[in-house]
């Protein structure tokens, strides 16, 4: 896979995690991403709706009230850009380091 360039969406810290977890899990919970990631319920919901305005997660809710559960899936648009988003960062990561490498000379 070639490196494409950082997508401006899913570079963002958090969002990045988020995307991570989701990359290597088949759903994740509001609850479980909030504890994972550290995040309070404002500031994980702000990530996420934004995550899914582009297509890259879709959130699924299940009753309502104190009871209800939202749950998550990466979307197959957003396993791709997260896939070139990793590959970008590994291209630039591996430049850099090169580049260091024959500098120490």
């Amino acid at each position: 896979m070639t490196a494409g360039k950082l997508d401006p969406v899913i570079h963002a810290p958090k969002r990045l995690m988020a995307m991570a977890v989701l990359a290597n899990a088949e759903f994740a919970t509001f609850q479980f991403l909030k504890e994972h990631l550290g995040l309070t319920d404002s500031d994980l919901s702000k990530q996420m709706s934004t995550l899914e305005s582009v297509g890259y997660v879709k959130a699924t809710k299940r009753g309502r009230g104190p009871g209800s559960t939202t749950t998550y899936t990466m979307t197959r648009q957003g396993a791709l850009a997260y896939r070139s988003h990793r590959a970008a960062l590994y291209a630039m990561l591996d430049d850099h380091a090169t580049a260091a490498t024959g500098c120490a000379g």
